[in-house]
């Protein structure tokens, strides 16, 4: 039975990661074709101010943060410390 539920568990990790990498992807795509698009029409607009430095700062911040999330570089910002206190509450389920 315990054997079930850890293959239930990966399979439900996999999806769940995968997820989040599909929606990483799509991010990072949306930036490429978006920030281009902006830079553009900031020089068809406004040349003299170029505001188009302050989404591709910050949406560049958020791609750093959602990469760190998903490839779990550093484990401050990764989903570690999620999963082990999913184990620590199922530990604590099977003694009662």
């Amino acid at each position: 039975m315990k054997r079930i539920l850890n293959e239930d568990n990966r399979y439900i990790r996999a999806q769940k990661r995968v997820e989040n990498l599909k929606g990483f992807y799509g991010n990072l795509g949306a930036y490429f074709f978006v920030i281009p698009l902006l830079y553009v029409i900031n020089r068809l607009t406004v040349p003299g101010f170029q505001w188009f430095w302050f989404p591709m700062f910050f949406w560049g911040v958020g791609l750093v943060m959602h990469a760190f999330t998903i490839f779990g570089m550093p484990s401050i910002f990764g989903t570690k410390w999620e999963e082990r206190k999913i184990e620590e509450i199922l530990k604590e389920d099977e003694r009662y």
